[in-house]
């Protein structure tokens, strides 16, 4: 078959629209911009004390220089025993967290 006489039989059937997206999008479809009063928002116990504790900010900004600068130069090396250890140390934790 030729790409050609493909396109021929085709070149009279439509093309359907998609629902348009963006800024006037909604109001094209009718749609209230108002948020209902009712709506509500509950962070888990877990999601909670994450974002507290990434509230603080706490790192070693001296270490993260010392790293990029040792990446930078070629000279940081991976402890794949470390490594290993941590990866063995979460996938046990996720284990664990499964079975509870």
């Amino acid at each position: 078959m030729k790409i050609e006489d493909t396109l021929k039989k085709t070149a009279g059937l439509g093309v359907p629209s998609t629902p348009a997206r963006g800024k006037g999008a909604d109001k094209a479809a009718g749609v209230s911009q108002t948020a209902a009063e009712t709506d509500s928002v509950k962070l888990s116990a877990t999601a909670q004390s994450l974002a507290q504790a990434s509230a603080g900010g706490v790192f070693d900004s001296q270490k993260v220089e010392e790293i990029k600068a040792a990446i930078a130069n070629g000279t940081f090396r991976v402890d794949p025993e470390k490594v290993a250890n941590g990866l063995l140390d979460t996938v046990s934790d996720l284990i664990k967290t499964r079975k509870g």
